[in-house]
């Protein structure tokens, strides 16, 4: 059996300290604030970065970079190891597609090494669902094929469920027109949304105010779960620097469902662009998206 890495893009938004204990190879996406590219990371203050947004600093992204890629490839295929890459949604980045044509091209340089690059259809926490999933499979003894496999046919299992604070953010980027930004601020609408079996971001309700948008984060997950409700070992929420209210929708979890293992985190600069401070994101196992 052939050992095998497995790499993720750093929109997964696992705690760093779950990606170093499992040995989880992390491709960088960047982000620009018009002067600078920084890449995506550990090392970014993302306490400090929705601050910046806050007080009106505009980013931009980029995908995941070809000859980055590549080279991080070459490193774990030089140690004579197989490559298991869950990817950022295609549905929301060309990110995929560069890693599927990094890996075409390394696979005829090292024809005896395997790349294997998955379309996680997911995006922060939903992503990083699946890395979770297969992390732990890969430990009890999975091989590259049975993970990549399980990925293939779970892929749709990993629902996902997002409110965000602030409209504008969303204008920004021209997922709501400039009139419903101005009447959903007006009414105080928060928009619930979901990725959906493509990969794309889409709405799925409009409610009024913060607390009834965050509890129905829940009550959708109660809806979705399905016959995978016993099959959860962890559920993932990730926030744009709001923590009480990521915490409010697990306490909310806990008292609903008795789920006790809820892994908490800050959402990527990536995504954390387009849907600014205050988002806060529901993932877990469910029988639809």
């Amino acid at each position: 059996m052939s050992d095998y890495v497995i790499i993720t893009d750093s929109t997964c938004d696992l705690p760093y300290s779950f990606v170093q204990e499992h040995g989880i190879v992390i491709q960088p996406l960047e982000y620009t604030d018009g002067t600078q590219t920084y890449e995506d990371g550990p090392s970014t203050d993302l306490k400090q970065f929705y601050s910046n947004m806050r007080n009106g600093i505009q980013y931009t992204t980029n995908a995941t970079n070809p000859e980055a890629i590549g080279k991080n490839y070459r490193k774990i295929l030089d140690q004579g190891k197989d490559i298991l890459h869950i990817g950022f949604s295609s549905g929301l980045s060309c990110s995929f597609n560069n890693e599927h044509i990094t890996a075409d091209e390394m696979s005829q340089e090292y024809p005896d090494r395997r790349i294997i690059v998955i379309d996680s259809l997911a995006a922060s926490m939903g992503q990083g669902l699946l890395v979770y999933y297969a992390c732990k499979m890969k430990e009890n003894g999975a091989t590259i094929d049975e993970v990549a496999d399980w990925l293939n046919e779970n892929i749709l299992h990993a629902c996902h469920q997002f409110t965000v604070d602030d409209l504008k953010y969303l204008m920004r980027g021209g997922r709501v027109s400039k009139v419903s930004w101005l009447l959903g601020t007006l009414i105080n609408i928060k928009p619930v949304l979901h990725v959906d079996d493509e990969g794309h971001l889409i709405p799925l309700a409009k409610v009024r105010g913060r607390k009834k948008s965050l509890t129905s984060l829940v009550d959708n997950m109660e809806q979705t779960m399905g016959s995978l409700r016993d099959k959860n070992e962890v559920i993932l929420i990730s926030h744009c620097d709001c923590y009480e209210d990521a915490k409010f929708v697990g306490d909310l979890i806990t008292e609903r469902f008795g789920f006790t293992n809820i892994v908490y985190n800050y959402i990527n600069t990536v995504i954390g662009s387009h849907s600014g401070p205050g988002t806060v994101a529901l993932f877990f196992l469910g029988d639809k998206r």
